[in-house]
């Protein structure tokens, strides 16, 4: 309690000298900022000021101003943590040391993705367009009481757009470096009580050059296809019915290994679809709301690998393929009051995976319950919150007939306090699991295979555990917007393989972990202080990891930087033009020798990552839209650089695309 305590005075103290003078100078400046609704935090709507952890919201502007084609590269750019970037279609992300499962159901990841407020069924960050997406709300920090298993490190929420006013529509073309191609169209708006937004993406790319010069053959993808759809209907004020329906394909997406092992054949065809329908409902006075849903997904990959190339001696022929069936429902209740908020509900998901390697078939079973309150004291500046939320799971092994399950609780508990309507300190304690797979629990199979190994699952297995305190600050002002937190985690129970007396290969409570760190936002619209006609807004973010241990090996954290940084610059006459810099930087980090056959821990170098976006309405026809020419230059000073070992990013690459909107 005594470092907590020590934490807050002094982030208090760095936050007042950091503050630039000017600001204060600005009576009657706009508070919007402190103002945002939010949702991902306590499932509800949520002024910002009166959250207690540490939320970031990436909104439609820094969206729409970015080069990101995908929800990978936009928290890439973002450098929320470390990213782990592939060519093609596959992407993780990182957050506090923890990172989404890039293969797989998304119960195995540590940072969790949510659509909408639903588990996206997916960790592949890659597999999530940006057209359509109004903000990205991202948790940093343990989320369990909120959305259950997986959700350590944080929660990413990706939120799309519904309909408001008049209707509206686009149609863009983009072309690029490596033979890129796009086209995109959408449309939004309302009408009377019926709302809706929309739109489809496709494109496809050639293999690409590294920075150095060097053809890397079998990146690219034959095509790539996103759409996204948010229908609703109002039937009565504040309630309403939708249907919300995304989709990915993907065909024929290169799977190229290493450069230095380049395979020229093998590939993938991957695909994401999901829809939900939800009810969304409320009482006039907003004294109760309430909200339910059932959705209904499936995730795909399959990997084919032709014998022709075979550099590395992996390639057998025969296709792998894995099947994810995900459905679940959610119901939750809110009573918000002047001095309180209580939202009570229940969620269920189910997965059913098929692989062609075994297990071939099992069964995930999370039904689950929360409470989640908050009270506003001393004429609602002083905010306390709290939750707790009880888990059943239950995996069945469809191949013999196995089945086993366990439960946990997870609780938190948060303070907040409005030294001014601009200033709020915040402090937070909140705990994370993360359930063992249904392998890990009731595994009984032997492979084929060289090396015929007997896997034995072990039904005493304890979920992952992870226990985060945090204390922070937030300042906003007019057009000035920071944030600094520092947290501490300790993380209990990994989840690790052995080998049993008899020989057989099983899983045991093994691992613990030690994180801890610093982050950081500041930006600020120099422009809206000099009362200029457009806007100059330079701004960073950071990430600084001051432990990253892994206690059972008295070692860092593999695949893990002490420090990254987004910065950059926009600027916009508010008209038509708008042009953004942005760079990202990812410090060094230990990483296993897999390209290099050692094995052995080597360090993978720091590097810095720059994009540039400008764009500019060049015909305006008023009530009859507009046209918009886009140039993007990514890759800017062509730095010959890795997200993972052995697999470099493309070369200096350009785009140029032109819009229609109305």
């Amino acid at each position: 309690m005594k470092k907590l305590l020590s934490c807050v005075t002094v982030l208090s103290v760095f936050m007042f000298f950091a503050l630039p003078v000017p600001i204060f100078a600005q009576e009657g400046g706009d508070v919007a900022t402190m103002e945002e609704v939010v949702v991902t935090a306590g499932r509800v709507k949520e002024k910002k000021k009166e959250i207690t952890t540490n939320v970031t919201i990436i909104n439609a502007e820094e969206i729409k101003n970015s080069s990101a084609k995908d929800l990978g590269e936009l928290l890439t750019e973002k450098a929320i943590g470390h990213s782990h970037r592939y060519p093609g279609a596959l992407n993780s992300v990182g957050i506090r040391g923890f990172r989404t499962e890039t293969h797989g159901n998304d119960l195995e990841g540590r940072v969790l993705i949510l659509v909408n407020g639903r588990r996206a069924g997916t960790g592949n960050t890659a597999k999530i367009s940006t057209k359509n997406i109004e903000r990205v709300e991202i948790i940093r920090g343990p989320a369990s009481v909120q959305y259950g298993s997986a959700a350590m490190g944080g929660v990413i929420n990706v939120i799309t757009k519904q309909g408001k006013d008049k209707p509206s529509a686009f149609a863009e073309g983009t072309l690029g470096s490596f033979g890129y191609k796009e086209g995109s169209a959408g449309a939004s708006g309302k009408y009377k009580a019926f709302d809706f937004s929309g739109s489809f993406t496709s494109d496809s790319k050639d293999d690409y050059d590294t920075a150095s010069g060097e053809k890397f053959y079998n990146t690219g993808y034959d095509r790539k296809e996103n759409c996204s759809l948010n229908l609703g209907y109002e039937f009565l004020p504040e309630n309403r019915i939708g249907v919300i329906y995304s989709c990915y394909d993907a065909d024929h997406v290169g799977d190229s290994g290493y450069l230095s092992q380049n395979d020229l054949d093998d590939y993938k065809n991957s695909s994401n679809r999901a829809i939900d329908f939800i009810y969304d409902g409320g009482t006039p006075d907003g004294l109760f709301t309430w909200q339910a849903r059932y959705f209904d997904g499936k995730d795909k990959d399959k990997w084919v690998d032709p014998t022709a190339s075979d550099p590395n001696g992996w390639d057998d022929g025969i296709p792998d393929e894995q099947k994810t069936d995900q459905k679940g429902a959610q119901v939750q209740v809110s009573c918000n009051q002047e001095y309180f908020l209580v939202t009570a509900g229940v969620d269920w998901v189910n997965y059913e995976i098929e692989t062609t390697w075994d297990p071939k078939k099992s069964e995930y079973d999370n039904p689950a319950g929360f409470l989640i309150a908050k009270a506003r004291l001393f004429d609602k500046k002083f905010i306390i919150t709290g939750g707790v939320r009880y888990d059943e799971y239950e995996v069945d092994m469809k191949g013999d007939g196995k089945k086993e399950s366990d439960d946990h609780t997870s609780p938190r508990v948060g303070a907040a306090y409005l030294l001014t309507d601009s200033l709020k300190l915040r402090a937070n304690y909140g705990e994370a699991f993360k359930m063992p797979s249904a392998k890990q629990l009731a595994a009984d199979f032997t492979t084929s295979g060289f090396w015929p190994t007997h896997y034995v699952g072990n039904p005493n297995l304890k979920p992952e555990k992870s226990g985060t305190y945090e204390a922070g600050i937030d300042f906003s002002y007019a057009s000035f917007d920071s944030s600094l937190t520092y947290f501490h985690t300790d993380f209990k129970d990994k989840i690790d393989t052995y080998t049993t007396a008899g020989g057989d290969t099983s899983w045991k409570n093994l691992g613990k972990a030690e994180v801890e760190g610093v982050e950081g936002e500041l930006s600020y619209d120099i422009g809206s202080f000099f009362s200029w006609d457009y806007q100059v807004k330079p701004y960073v973010s950071f990430v600084y990891l001051t432990k990253y241990k892994d206690k059972e090996a008295s070692e860092d954290l593999k695949y893990t930087s002490a420090l990254h940084v987004s910065y950059g610059i926009t600027v916009s006459d508010l008209d038509g033009f708008s042009a953004n810099l942005n760079l990202y930087y990812t410090g060094k980090q230990d990483i296993t020798d897999y390209e290099g056959g050692t094995y052995t821990t080597i360090t993978q170098g720091r590097f810095t990552f720059a994009n540039l976006t400008v764009s500019k309405r060049i015909f305006d026809f008023k009530e009859y839209g507009g046209i918009t020419l886009r140039g993007e230059i990514q890759n800017l000073f062509d730095k010959d650089c890795e997200h993972v070992q052995g697999y470099p990013m493309p070369g200096r690459s350009f785009f140029l695309g032109l819009g229609y909107d109305f």
